[in-house]
């Protein structure tokens, strides 16, 4: 959801965008010449060090990465038509509000270019997720392929084999062998009969032969056929490959050419309010980072791309090799000077990677989700440097065994921390925090560096060789989620409190929707809800009926009031853990075929009714249903 000043100053750039086509003689989608000769505004030209050398991280004749091609992106957002730029922000074009730009605004504004910048890369990630899809689709044809042709193989040759038994019998057998009739004497009457049965026999392994012969031929023929399908397969999964591998490149280019100022507001985007302290400490990090960000950009030092970095005796002019405790220059950054003080200069991949993670502040939690709505630990990771143009795994475990270790003491801002045994992942924010999607809070949040963690670093080469798995830690779940405790009667008990709110104050945004009406749920329970429905859907025709699932204290207060035997006391409902649900359509009637469905299966997918509600209970309800025991 755009707030207020990021939809103004999407209406501000469109409105400028439009302007100036017309006034160059073009429209929005097609600019004149005059705006497309326009090229970026004026940089301020970079500061100064005391030996005169320019403080900037660019020098173009040493650049090793790609080259920069086409208009920066102010130039970009008058340019593009805006659905290839601004999908995120079409919500925004609806908007009231003024469309001609306010006095002193203009389509430079980094909000506007904020937005421009994650639209396209949200596109990008989008678009190698499909071809990512597509590769897998085209490797397991290839796999069948494969299969199907040595399955082919083996055929043809022991059709070959068998063949060549037959042939080698006959070639090595006298002519009256193999043409028996060449034995009738005309003065051996009685011998006629024996003969021409020892020809018949000959003629049939004759037609045995020719059968050998045609089905070697068939498997020949299925052989050939099998092997141009794995030739076509193999072809697939290249051209596939190559499609996503352009993807990422691409969006390695977008988000190197992104400038600092811009990075900044790109993490300021679309956060979703956490609780109390949660709260304030998110914002914290994104003003630590932002602040970073905003001196490099006043200092005129623009982010170098990760290739500039790559080798400590090439960088870019202004920059120096970074080192660390030993003196030893540490891979993937660079230092800088603004004014007397040292700072670290990281990749602008980097950048867009982390600056792009904050933008998902206070998004929810939801096991096996990679964005950009819900994200569990690894695929929140994984996503963050999507958006810059590296592809990583979905998996704790196997980001930290496909990339490059760094020691924890030389950790840099973006480097991706593997914890709890490789059962989750975050992103180091430096300052001893770390960014990640919570299995114990159900949402994005900034933390504390455990003592436990390891790291990778995502802009170096790859190992050679795996890296050693880590020891597993049993004392925490995936994604760092608290272990149930132990039950009486076999079922997980929960603790209902999370993410830090009060019963009945979860904000909309951290819930997820059910698809009925207004009805939402934390995401894990959402989704068992979902998975939940469909098995009862098929089992009685029709997905199950809904009539309460989360309710804030003010719905609470509503129902005590026209309720008060029935409803709890307000801010003690269990609805306002957005962890339960009243059903209707036969489930709210005790022993109905329906409510023994879920008696039967509700356990399966993690919901129970509770001992109150049951047949027996001091309060029986059978339509109140709770995702685990709630303690």
């Amino acid at each position: 959801m755009l707030s207020a000043r990021e939809a103004q100053a999407l209406r501000e750039a469109l409105a400028a965008r439009q302007d100036a086509a017309a006034r160059a003689g073009g429209t929005a989608d097609r600019p004149g010449p005059a705006t497309r000769a326009a090229g970026a505004a004026p940089r301020r030209a970079p500061a100064r060090t005391p030996a005169g050398r320019p403080r900037t991280a660019r020098h173009p004749a040493r650049r090793t990465g790609p080259a920069r091609t086409g208009l920066r992106w102010a130039t970009r957002l008058k340019v593009v038509g805006a659905g290839a730029l601004l999908l995120p922000a079409v919500a925004a074009l609806a908007l009231p509000g003024p469309s001609a730009p306010q006095q002193g605004a203009g389509p430079l504004d980094p909000t506007a270019l904020a937005l421009a910048a994650q639209g396209t890369l949200l596109q990008h990630a989008d678009a190698y997720r499909r071809l990512e899809h597509e590769v897998q689709a085209r490797r397991a044809e290839l796999r069948s392929a494969r299969d199907a042709a040595e399955a082919a193989r083996h055929q043809a040759a022991a059709e070959r084999q068998v063949l060549g038994a037959t042939a080698a019998t006959l070639y090595r057998s006298a002519p009256e062998g193999r043409l028996p009739v060449l034995a009738l004497d005309v003065h051996d009457p009685a011998g006629t009969a024996g003969v021409l049965f020892q020809q018949a026999v000959a003629d049939r392994a004759d037609r045995a032969l020719e059968g050998a012969l045609v089905r070697a031929e068939r498997a020949g023929v299925a052989l050939a056929e099998a092997t141009g399908r794995v030739d076509r397969a193999e072809q697939a999964v290249a051209v596939a490959e190559r499609e996503a591998a352009d993807v990422l490149a691409a969006a390695r280019l977008e988000a190197g050419g992104l400038d600092a100022e811009v990075s900044g507001r790109l993490a300021g985007l679309g956060t979703v309010p956490a609780a109390g302290a949660q709260q304030e400490r998110n914002q914290q990090a994104v003003a630590r980072w932002q602040g970073y960000l905003a001196g490099l950009a006043a200092a005129g030092i623009e982010l170098p791309r990760a290739a500039d970095l790559a080798d400590p005796a090439r960088l870019p002019a202004g920059l120096s090799p970074a080192l660390d405790a030993a003196g030893q220059p540490v891979p993937g950054v660079a230092w800088a000077v603004i004014g007397s003080s040292p700072v670290t200069v990281v990749p602008a991949e980097t950048a867009t990677a982390v600056s792009g993670a904050l933008a998902w502040l206070g998004r929810p939690f939801v096991p096996g989700t990679a964005g950009p709505d819900t994200f569990d630990c690894g695929g929140f990771t994984a996503a963050a440097w999507l958006l810059a143009g590296h592809a990583l795994p979905a998996s704790p475990a196997e980001q930290w065994a496909d990339g490059a270790p760094v020691p924890v003491a030389d950790l840099q801002v973006g480097d991706v921390v593997v914890l709890s045994g490789g059962q989750d992942a975050a992103l180091y924010l430096g300052a001893g925090e770390v960014l990640g999607a919570s299995g114990a809070t159900y949402q994005v949040g900034v933390r504390s560096l455990p003592a436990d963690a390891v790291a990778v670093r995502v802009t170096l080469p790859a190992p050679a060789q795996p890296n050693a798995p880590l020891p597993p830690d049993a004392s925490v779940g995936a994604c760092g989620a608290p272990l149930p405790p132990p039950s009486t009667d076999g079922r997980a008990t929960v603790d209902p409190a999370w993410g830090g709110w009060a019963n009945g104050r979860i904000p909309a945004e951290a819930l997820c929707r059910l698809g009925v009406g207004s009805h939402a749920l934390r995401c894990d329970a959402a989704a068992a809800f979902a998975a939940m429905s469909q098995a009862y859907e098929a089992a009685f025709g029709g997905p199950l009926c809904l009539t309460d699932s989360y309710r804030s204290y003010a719905a609470q207060v509503s129902a005590f009031a026209r309720k008060p035997a029935l409803a709890a006391v307000p801010g003690t409902s269990n609805h306002g853990w957005a962890l339960a649900v009243d059903l209707c359509g036969g489930v709210h009637r005790g022993g109905s075929p329906q409510w023994q469905w879920m008696a039967a299966n509700a356990g399966r997918f993690g919901w129970v009714q509770p001992d109150w509600a049951g047949p027996r209970g001091e309060k029986p309800e059978p339509w109140h249903w709770e995702f685990g025991a709630i303690s």
